[in-house]
Order: C-alpha cells, then sequence, then structure tokens
C-alpha cells in the first residue's frame, strides 16, 4: 500500500500508541482518522498530525457502542470519500488474579473486571473490523486491518481477562485475511511486548522490573518500534494472516 493520500482510521488514538501510529503514519503521508473516547487526547493527536500537514479528522465514540461504530465509519467515509486501513488499538487493563486467599480471605476476579476488557478489547476490535472491512467493500477500496494483540495472549499471571482478549484478536485478524482476501484487504496483527505507554505505567514497579529481566534486549520497548511495525504491515502487500511480534525478544 502507498500510504501517501491513503486513509487510515486509529481507534485509541488519543494517547499512547495509538497517538505515535498516527504521528508515524502522518510523516508518511496518509490521512488519519482517529477515534477515541478523549476529546483533550483526540485533539492534541490531530495537532500533532496537522503540524506534518497531514489531512487529520477525529471521531468522538465509544468502541464498544455498535449504533456509535456504524455512524463513525459511515462518517469517515463521507468526508474522506475512502478507506484504506483500521488499526484497531483501543484497549483497556483490568489485571487481577483469578482468585486469591489472603489471610483467611478469598478474593475473585469480578465479572465487571472481565467484561470490561472483553467489551473494549474484543466487542471494541470486532465492531470497528467489521464496519471498516464492510466500508472498504462497499467503495472497492483494497488496504489492511492491523488488530493490535501482546505478547501476553500467551497467558500471564493476573491477567485472564487481558490475555484472553489478546489472543481473540490476533485469531480474528487470520479469519479476516482469509476471509477478505478476496476483495484485495489484507489482515494481521501486532503482539507488543511491555512498551512504555500509559497502560504499562498502570503495573507495580515490581511487575515492570520482573518484566524487564525477562526481556533478552535488557529494555521496554517504545513506542515508535510499534509504530514502525504497524507501517510496515501496511505497506508490504504480501504480510497478511500473520502475528507480528515486536516484543525484544521476550516469552511469556
Amino acid at each position: 500500500m502507498d500510504l501517501k493520500q491513503s486513509v487510515i482510521a486509529i481507534t485509541g488514538a488519543g494517547q499512547g500508541l495509538g497517538q505515535m501510529m498516527a504521528i508515524s503514519l502522518a510523516q508518511a503521508g496518509a490521512q488519519l482518522a482517529l477515534i477515541d473516547l478523549s476529546e483533550e487526547g483526540l485533539h492534541e493527536t490531530k495537532r500533532q498530525c496537522q503540524m506534518l500537514s497531514a489531512k487529520t479528522l477525529t471521531y468522538q465514540a465509544d468502541v464498544t457502542h455498535e449504533q456509535q461504530v456504524i455512524a463513525v465509519f459511515d462518517n469517515i467515509m463521507e468526508d474522506f470519500g475512502q478507506l484504506n486501513g483500521l488499526i484497531n488499538n483501543a484497549g483497556v487493563l483490568r489485571d487481577g488474579l483469578l482468585v486469591k486467599a489472603k489471610d483467611g480471605k478469598l478474593e475473585k476476579m469480578t465479572l465487571e473486571q472481565f467484561s470490561t476488557v472483553m467489551d473494549v478489547n474484543v466487542t471494541g476490535t470486532f465492531l470497528c473490523g467489521r464496519e471498516a472491512a464492510a466500508s472498504m467493500v462497499a467503495a472497492g477500496n483494497q488496504g489492511a486491518i492491523i488488530n493490535i494483540s501482546s505478547v501476553a495472549r500467551a497467558g500471564n499471571i493476573g491477567q485472564t481477562n487481558y490475555a484472553a482478549s489478546k489472543a481473540a484478536v490476533a485469531t480474528m485478524a487470520v479469519c479476516w485475511a482469509k476471509e477478505l482476501a478476496r476483495y484485495g484487504i489484507r489482515a494481521a496483527a501486532i503482539a507488543p511486548g511491555v512498551v512504555e505507554t500509559a497502560m504499562a505505567k498502570q503495573l507495580k514497579p515490581e511487575a515492570i522490573e520482573r518484566l524487564k529481566s525477562m526481556i533478552p534486549v535488557g529494555r521496554i520497548g517504545e513506542a515508535s518500534e510499534i509504530a514502525h511495525a504497524v507501517k510496515y504491515i501496511l505497506e508490504n502487500d504480501y504480510f497478511t494472516g500473520r502475528v507480528l511480534e515486536v516484543d525484544g525478544g521476550m516469552r511469556m
């Protein structure tokens, strides 16, 4: 895909990885449709992209609400006249052990903890992927859909909900690659390791140090390195149906 004049939608674009992805694609000449719940975050990402002379529009929406997602992608098509790619980046953490016995008390991961993560990470990815694909097929636009998974998809202590969600979005990308190839649409996933973002800062310091010790390159990843992987997949028309691991050699 030639990113110049291509239209790429990014969810969770108001901060962290989504913001860096937007900046990287703006530098490459793409036009951007930024989606997030945070109006303030969207404004800041838009400002940085516009400084790079990229056409950038923002859409405030909750990716777990079907009608909002449908409306957003309808608006993107009206505003840009085309759609060539989607990065499904929106996600949340609500870590906790499945069960924990301490001082004679039993604590359990709540249904709310589990459901919130699955709603945003899985349902949100499904809805945005479906609507992006429908828009691209209807308009005859070829392109790519990228789901942001995680090294945690292999299973990790304290992340029953998050690990399950990230395994799901990786699997969905493989399904979509097989289903959408006939329309000239590729699908893939990226599985980052620990990256310096607001989400990573939710982890306890001792957890961060433990994770660093597990990474062969000896450091946490940078958002720009994940953005580089996004750009690679979008530009490489032979990459589809695979999960690109960008984790510093880390294995859960």
